[in-house]
């Protein structure tokens, strides 16, 4: 990854995954302590601000999937979760297809502006096809789905940043159109954060040249490195977005006080899996990696044991006590990652559980690997971790 410089001064921002579908991130039938209801979630967001996460990323499913028979809409659940809380920036995940790329940018502009700037979007191209050719709606093949989301990026983006923005594409025809008010005029941030997703060299592409965050399913270290370059390589050519992008990584956490303790419910999970579930979930998927020309992409080589987590989180290996963990998790800093997305089996108990027990040794961590390059960790950008210190 040659010229792609480490961002070692930044602190590693962590997300994680809102529970707003029933069943839990997991397809198992082992216990899960965790509910699809907002109650649950208005509390699991407080509880995750105040442990030092970041971001929230609710998740889009209009049919049912992956042995979720219940789900919330996730641009709604996001703005709930944002007028709950005070700093949790919650990303709502959304599909060009579903939404025209105006309605979404004028949507978003007013949850911004009710949350004082801390709404931000997931672009996912879509591989459920039944959703799509259920609802009418037109069926792209891999490829072609991002060019339109690439189209769609380029359109939320130019919306949002630029009066009487125009755009001819193959998808989209926007002509000399104006949103006002524009998004919160936030330091550091161009507009509402654009995270976008895929493995595959299509996604790859689409995210260097048009999105703020790059997000991947679970990957281990060396293939993740191959994901960076692809992007970083994109990026060299023709980047529509103003700043470099940024690179963010999903990982199921299974934290416990001993390495055995945290295999042996990994085992579990994957003993109790709902295997119908995972057997039509890796059906659906075949429209993801494996449809493209080069067999890359999400899901791609995925086992039905990697498929248990849908989203490949067990591949991160984030499984073991706090302190493997938190060297994992560095590990991944060493090479590009900037964020990690999570997911847990009882998301309140064990998101407080990673703030407190997890997120210390990571800072030691990143402050020590900083100091050895020669910087320091900007302490200064670590998220406020308890109300109290707010009104200290």
């Amino acid at each position: 990854m040659s010229g792609h410089v480490i961002d070692l001064e930044t602190p590693l921002k962590f997300a994680y995954w809102v529970p707003n579908v029933s069943g839990g991130l997991v397809v198992s039938t082992i216990e899960q302590r965790t509910n699809w209801e907002f109650e649950y979630n208005k509390k699991l967001a407080r509880i995750a601000e105040n442990s030092g996460f970041e971001y929230a990323l609710t998740q889009t499913r209009y049919a049912a999937s992956y042995g979720a028979d219940k789900q919330h809409e996730a641009t709604s659940f996001s703005l709930a979760l944002l007028m709950a809380t005070e700093r949790l920036k919650v990303i709502s995940a959304v599909h060009p297809g579903m939404w025209h790329p105006g309605v979404l940018a004028k949507f978003i502009i007013t949850a911004d502006h009710l949350s004082g700037g801390r709404a931000a979007v997931n672009i996912v191209s879509g591989w459920l096809k039944d959703e799509f050719v259920n609802f009418g709606l037109e069926w792209l093949e891999h490829d072609e789905r991002y060019v339109r989301t690439e189209e769609f990026i380029n359109a939320l983006r130019g919306l949002w940043t630029q009066q009487g923005y125009s755009q001819s594409g193959k998808y989209y025809n926007i002509s000399d159109f104006t949103l006002n008010p524009a998004p919160l005029d936030v330091p550091g941030r161009a507009h509402p954060e654009i995270f976008f997703g895929g493995n595959s060299t299509a996604a790859q592409a689409a995210a260097g040249r048009t999105a703020d965050w790059y997000f991947s399913n679970g990957r281990d270290l060396e293939p993740f490195k191959d994901n960076i370059r692809g992007v970083l390589a994109a990026a060299q050519d023709g980047r529509t977005a103003p700043q470099a992008p940024r690179f963010g990584l999903n990982g199921f956490v299974i934290a416990r006080e001993t390495e055995k303790e945290a295999q042996d419910t990994l085992r579990e999970i994957i003993a109790k899996a709902h295997r119908p579930a995972v057997e039509g979930f890796a059906a659906a998927v075949k429209e993801a990696g494996q449809s493209t020309k080069d067999g890359k992409g999400m899901w791609e080589d995925s086992t039905f044991e990697d498929l248990v987590q849908y989203n490949d989180g067990f591949r991160t290996k984030l499984i073991g006590t706090p302190e493997q963990i938190a060297e994992r998790i560095v590990e991944y800093k060493k090479i590009g990652v900037n964020l990690f997305l999570t997911g847990y089996l009882h998301f309140q108990e064990e998101v407080e559980a990673f703030g407190r027990d997890v997120l210390p040794i990571v800072r030691e961590l990143e402050a020590d690997l900083a100091r050895k390059n020669g910087t320091e960790l900007r302490t200064d950008l670590l998220p406020v971790t308890s109300f109290a210190e707010v009104n200290a």
